[in-house]
């Protein structure tokens, strides 16, 4: 996992945010009915898309050192939300193609389960917002 020390966040136009990361650069908006273009990703589904992409990165680097064919994995992530609209789960399910070696299904979903956003979350860290 690279260390990201720094991303530069700028505000463009509207309601379109963007994220300088290393050498690409990520946008975002917010849907029209949040006034926004819908011309991206909102930052809360890019959030999402972050743990599902993770999980998918270590399933793919599992299948590659196996020797395994990656065509026709999927990986489908459902999130669920309380009654305030705070993210409470995200069930992720590995569609695995019925070719896949059987000897392997418990540990391909093991392998999606270290993903590193997931860590992070997990290990609560500490957020500050201050101005200069």
């Amino acid at each position: 996992m690279s260390a990201t020390t720094e991303i530069v966040i700028t505000l463009p136009h509207q309601r379109r945010i963007d994220a300088q990361v290393g050498q690409h650069v990520v946008h975002t908006d917010q849907p029209t009915d949040n006034g926004g273009e819908g011309s991206a990703p909102s930052p809360f589904e890019l959030f999402l898309a972050s743990l599902g992409t993770c999980a998918g990165i270590f399933v793919q680097g599992f299948c590659a050192k196996r020797g395994l064919s990656t065509e026709g994995i999927r990986l489908i992530e459902r999130p669920t939300y309380g009654d305030d609209g705070i993210l409470k789960a995200v069930d992720i399910e590995l569609q695995l193609p019925s070719s896949f070696p059987e000897k392997y299904r418990e540990a391909v979903v093991r392998v999606a389960q270290e993903c590193s956003v997931k860590k992070a979350i997990a290990a609560q860290p500490q957020f500050t917002v201050h101005a200069v």
